[in-house]
């Protein structure tokens, strides 16, 4: 029965909240999957199915998101082209990859990646952006940097979003907003081919998928909206802080706990 609910009511409810939640913060500055993934994990699903799930619920977010800032014209998708093509490519392989993953190395891998990219967001800080933020966009990193932050969001995800924010503001002449803008628009290319992979082998959950996914779709509008506004800042302290509380308690669950 595809359609039989697999959490509690109450379950469903949380993680559409937190979907919510990863949905604004994620249009603002990346790192939403480093919300849903673990709380869709503490819920119980398996790992490949967490996935596949949180690759749908994370399609509507950077939909909506990536359209707004295309309609404010923010984002110009011939100047990216290398990079949207690189991107496809990275994601169906990873996607892949992930497929054919033991379910106990997933199991194992997910925490240290959201973990470790938790880190990252607490000490790396943001680079700031060159004063030209009119330049020429150059395509020379674009296939690599595509293809690499593809693979990684086919493969796990959470904190693609902020990598791609912060590799863009390092290689390309532009602000942070307009980076945002690169950033969710790579998000929806990569979640879209992606999610077609987990929908051929049959490893979305629709219900929690889409449930996370409305949710999302309401925060990320909101959140994008915040982003182009310039009103981002007081979002980090708490996002870091969620983020360190569920990855502690998710390694402890897959790591310490005693079966």
């Amino acid at each position: 029965m595809p359609f039989e609910l697999s959490v509690d009511l109450t379950t469903l409810a949380i993680l559409a909240l937190v979907a919510f939640i990863a949905g604004f913060i994620d249009a603002i500055a990346g790192g939403g999957g480093l919300l849903t993934t673990p709380a869709l994990l503490t819920a119980g699903l398996p790992p490949h199915l967490v996935l596949g799930t949180n690759k749908l619920s994370s399609t509507f977010g950077s939909a909506t998101a990536s359209f707004t800032f295309y309609r404010r014209k923010l984002f110009h998708p011939r100047q990216w082209t290398h990079a949207i093509v690189g991107t496809l490519v990275g994601a169906l392989t990873g996607a892949i990859v992930a497929h054919y993953l033991p379910a106990e190395w997933l199991n194992k891998m997910l925490p240290v990646i959201v973990f470790a990219c938790g880190l990252y967001l607490l000490f790396g800080g943001t680079p700031k952006a060159p004063l030209d933020s009119d330049a020429p966009i150059k395509k020379k990193w674009q296939s690599s940097q595509g293809f690499s932050l593809g693979f990684y969001d086919g493969v796990a995800g959470p904190g693609t979003g902020a990598f791609w924010t912060v590799s863009s503001l390092l290689l390309y002449p532009i602000d942070l907003v307009k980076a945002s803008g690169v950033a969710r628009s790579m998000n929806f290319v990569s979640n879209i081919a992606a999610l077609s992979v987990f929908v051929f082998s049959g490893q979305v959950d629709w219900i929690i998928g889409l449930c996370m996914g409305l949710s999302v779709m309401v925060g990320a509008f909101f959140g994008a909206r915040t982003a182009i506004s310039g009103g981002a800042k007081f979002i980090r302290p708490v996002f870091i802080t969620v983020v360190l509380g569920l990855t502690v308690r998710l390694a402890w669950q897959h790591w310490f706990s005693v079966a």
